[in-house]
């Protein structure tokens, strides 16, 4: 019943370029990445996130330290690594031009049948299976999910940082969408989306959200310290989030 942000990092200039990074290394935010980080930072400042765990790429390590230092101080959580969370694996695909990769015939199986898709071999980069990358992020999500509760408690929240097409891939699942649909799923740099795993399903609270306002789940962290969840949904749609603290 913990509750997880799933960032995407910051523009890059192969973000802005059209080129597919993947675990192209020395590849930071730009300056309009950096910016957005920042925005960011400042919508969760009063998250209270209690763990900020990363992808090891740098874009996203850049993006989780500017998190970071917009909490607080004294109530920051240290920026942790996970490997799993980090880019799917591109492998020959890796630094090339998005334009030139849709004339592949691979490009229409990872439009249409991503679950059929591996990456081609590449003597630099490594490559695999698009619903290997899936599994491995998903794995390490609840994983993460059921650390932070067990260690702060029901409602606790934390921040994820991560790329694209692995968050897409989590809130698939998530949404119990199969992997041959998450291209439907839009996840823009710098969005913030939000899930909630319980015993018995997953709610998705947010998705692709690059607003202004701040992230409040003070109300629904409070309510759900206090009486839980039972993994049952509202019949009707409920009556909305409790109010936030003023």
């Amino acid at each position: 019943m913990a509750i997880c942000l799933l960032v995407r990092h910051g523009r890059t200039s192969a973000n802005a370029d059209g080129i597919l990074a993947g675990w192209t290394p020395g590849l930071g935010l730009d300056q309009t990445g950096m910016e957005q980080a920042a925005r960011v930072a400042g919508r969760l400042a009063d998250a209270r996130l209690v763990r900020l765990v990363t992808s090891p790429l740098q874009r996203c390590r850049e993006t989780a330290e500017v998190l970071r230092d917009g909490i607080p101080q004294g109530a920051r959580p240290e920026v942790e690594t996970e490997d799993r969370l980090a880019e799917a694996r591109y492998g020959a695909w890796t630094g090339r031009l998005l334009k030139e990769l849709a004339e592949d015939p691979l490009w229409r199986d990872v439009q249409d049948r991503p679950s059929t898709v591996t990456f081609p071999a590449h003597d630099d980069h490594e490559h695999e299976s698009m619903t290997a990358m899936q599994a491995r992020a998903v794995q390490a999500l609840q994983e993460w999910d059921g650390r932070v509760e067990a260690e702060h408690g029901p409602g606790a929240v934390w921040a994820a940082v991560s790329h694209g097409d692995v968050i897409k891939a989590l809130l698939a699942d998530a949404l119990a969408t199969p992997l041959d649909e998450f291209q439907r799923i839009v996840v823009d740099p710098a969005s913030v989306s939000i899930v909630q795993r319980t015993v018995t399903r997953s709610f998705v609270l947010r998705t692709n959200d690059t607003g202004s306002d701040p992230v409040d789940l003070s109300g629904l962290t409070a309510r759900l310290a206090a009486v839980g969840s039972t993994g049952d949904a509202a019949v009707g749609g409920g009556a909305g989030q409790p109010a936030p603290r003023t």
